[in-house]
């Protein structure tokens, strides 16, 4: 029986390929793609991940939920992945038209029809999951699993020195995700730059695939790695959705993993979004999440490899 998946995301240009994976790898059913706002606007994402879902030739049902997070105004990262989020390299994203329903009443009532067999893997700002909270508090024990790239395990952020992008953009709605009781591994930024990124010689490696999903997924990096090279400071484009996707898809591939009581802070200054993390219990608090610190590289590439061969 294949593994039922759903997927949060705000489609950009690694989201794109974390959806590639996920729709190519064998066991795993993508019961439905929910869309929120965040590395772009909703409805650029809307369109970006109906692009890729048609690239792979498959069937799955997309619906668009928030437009903005709960507190605050939507700030897009069109500056690291291009206004379309998909690089700017001239696609076609245009046309699609998702589901009527909403993504948020999605996400309750699938997750109260399948109790205990949907994996939540959440790509973007969580501001989707925690409406869909608010709304049934009790959807928070009938989820397997909730994956969540996002925050920083260890380590620098790449908005702020301490605080990643989709934690930042919505730090109430991540907030009131760590503290709902879902059963959370956590992927943070750390792991991304630590074994996802990606050099020339990577990129080529990949290109080498010689397969038209391979070629997109390299084309569409084109604004990240030129933002890596220039503002994170790292020898290319990084692929945290990906990583993320790869240790929800083979748990293997998260090699070190701990307990941690994670606080998200909702603050104003450096610390907006930051994952405060507590691994020692100094806080007195219970852990509320599993947080990845360690990755196998090689299975990830695997994974990576093997889905883009289709």
């Amino acid at each position: 029986m294949k593994r039922k998946f759903i997927i949060d995301t705000d489609t950009a240009s690694d989201d794109a390929v974390a959806l590639i994976m996920a729709m190519n790898y064998p066991d795993v059913e993508v019961e439905a793609f929910t869309l929120v706002a965040g590395n772009v606007s909703l409805e650029q994402g809307v369109q970006n991940a109906m692009f890729t879902i048609e690239l792979c030739k498959k069937e799955i049902p997309v619906y668009a939920g928030i437009g903005k997070p709960m507190l605050r105004s939507l700030e897009t990262a069109e500056h690291v992945h291009g206004k379309d989020g998909m690089g700017d390299i001239g696609l076609l994203l245009s046309g699609y038209i998702p589901e009527k329903e909403h993504a948020v009443s999605i996400l309750v009532q699938k997750i109260n029809e399948h109790p205990g067999e949907i994996s939540l893997i959440c790509l973007a700002p969580l501001t989707n999951i925690a409406t869909a909270l608010l709304i049934d508090p009790s959807i928070a024990s009938k989820v397997k699993e909730c994956v969540i790239m996002g925050g920083i395990g260890e380590g620098r952020g790449n908005v702020t020195p301490i605080a990643e992008y989709n934690f930042w953009a919505d730090p109430e709605a991540a907030k009131i995700v760590f503290e709902s009781g879902m059963p959370i591994k956590m992927v943070g930024w750390d792991i991304s730059r630590t074994y996802a990124v990606f050099d020339k010689t990577d990129a080529e490696k990949i290109k080498d695939i010689g397969t038209s999903l391979a070629n997109f997924t390299v084309d569409i990096q084109k604004k990240c790695d030129e933002y890596a090279r220039n503002n994170s400071r790292i020898k290319g484009f990084d692929l945290p959705d990906p990583i993320a996707m790869a240790v929800a898809l083979d748990s293997d591939v998260a090699t070190v993993v701990k307990d941690a009581y994670v606080r998200i802070l909702t603050n104003d200054d450096y610390s907006r979004g930051q994952s405060a993390m507590d691994y020692t219990g100094a806080t007195g608090m219970p852990p509320n999440a599993q947080v990845v610190l360690e990755a196998d590289r090689e299975r990830f590439l695997e994974i990576l490899y093997q889905a883009l061969g289709k």
